[in-house]
């Protein structure tokens, strides 16, 4: 690993399908920036969950994207190729062999060869450990040479250290500014409050504090929720369903509603901060968003100038109630310069490089 610039395999759920599959975008963000500053990332992802009949993007030419079938042999080819990489990577939440990838990666480990675990999700991943002390992932994590996370703050840091880890960092959540930007409004998008997110255990009952229930106290305003799973939930009249929202139409989601609204999944505000990758993607379409509140709002947007924040479900009816289009428009825009000039995946692709130097430097140290 003495080259600058980097040959990454990565294994992960899917770059190409949104479906069912809420990382997505952080990856094509990350890899998309790896790849501008002269990174070369093969992607690995299983065909498993519909995804590649849900695709919402051909192969990008930003990466190399390896498609497997779902099974054990068809895994172990993928390693054998990943052995030619400078850096592998093992995102969790894969879907399928996830714990057969979390060993077989460590030994493709070298002097010149780093092994990352990239945790998509820590608060599934230390929920499950902290609740199997039989877990392989016990004995592995000592030996990555680094975890990276979707973010979490010290609490995750904290947590992973405990369990062993040489080093944790969170690469937080960004703006991809060639996917998300703002565009005209589109009429099918046209409400009050708008929210996006598909229907998973930890976030519903959330979903029905911090939109469910203001919609039914505010009879007089109109909202929509887009995402997978939600046809069959109890709504009021004002509130349409508009099912899951391909990548291509979430700007015009964003842009198009007076607010759009970030709901934190339970597990999420337990660990420590995450913001959701919608918040980044809301905000570089200039929309005016409305969040529960989570601790670490502050490190990324300025709370009442370039976020609302809303403790429970009367809060938010309360903020839209007296939100004027004018003020809307205000707190989008203050939103959108923030994640311009301190929030891209460019400035966590940097970030990334930072690390992966010094770890670099720090080896040919040792073995000097």
């Amino acid at each position: 690993m003495k080259t600058k610039k980097l040959k990454v395999a990565f294994f992960g759920s899917s770059l190409v399908s949104a479906y069912w599959n809420g990382a997505a975008t952080y990856y094509r963000g990350i890899v998309r920036a790896l790849h501008e500053r002269g990174h070369q990332v093969t992607f690995y992802e299983p065909d498993a969950y519909d995804r590649q009949q849900n695709r919402d993007m051909p192969d990008p030419d930003w990466a190399t994207v390896v498609v497997y079938e779902a099974t054990e042999e068809a895994v172990h080819r993928c390693l054998a190729q990943a052995a030619e990489a400078d850096m592998v990577v093992k995102a969790s939440g894969v879907g399928v062999f996830d714990e057969l990838l979390e060993r077989e990666v460590l030994k493709l480990q070298t002097d010149d060869r780093l092994v990352v675990f990239w945790d998509v999700d820590a608060p599934a991943t230390l929920d499950r450990v902290h609740h199997n002390p039989q877990d392989q992932f016990h004995q592995l994590i000592p030996q990555y040479d680094m975890v990276l996370t979707y973010g979490g703050g010290q609490p995750v840091i904290d947590a992973y250290e405990a369990l062993g880890a040489k080093k944790c960092v969170p690469v937080y959540n960004a703006l991809d500014t060639a996917t998300h930007f703002p565009v005209p409004p589109e009429e099918r998008f046209a409400c009050d409050l708008a929210f996006l997110g598909n229907r998973l255990p930890d976030r519903e009952s959330r979903v029905e504090e911090f939109f469910l229930k203001p919609a039914a106290a505010t009879p007089d305003k109109t909202f929509i929720i887009g995402g997978s799973g939600w046809g069959d939930k109890p709504m009021t009249p004002n509130v349409k369903y508009v099912g899951h929202v391909y990548t291509k139409d979430h700007n015009a989601f964003n842009c198009t509603p007076k607010a759009v609204l970030n709901i934190s999944r339970e597990s999420m505000a337990r660990y420590g901060f995450s913001p959701a990758t919608r918040v980044f993607e809301a905000a570089g379409a200039g929309a005016c968003i409305i969040t529960d509140f989570w601790e670490g709002i502050d490190f990324f947007f300025d709370p009442g100038k370039e976020i609302l924040v809303a403790k429970n479900g009367d809060e938010v009816a309360n903020i839209m109630a007296n939100l004027t289009e004018e003020e809307a428009k205000r707190i989008g825009e203050a939103a959108y310069k923030k994640v311009l000039s301190e929030h891209t995946y460019n400035h966590r692709a940097e970030q990334l490089e930072q690390l992966l130097y010094a770890k670099v430097k720090q080896e040919d140290k040792a073995l000097a």
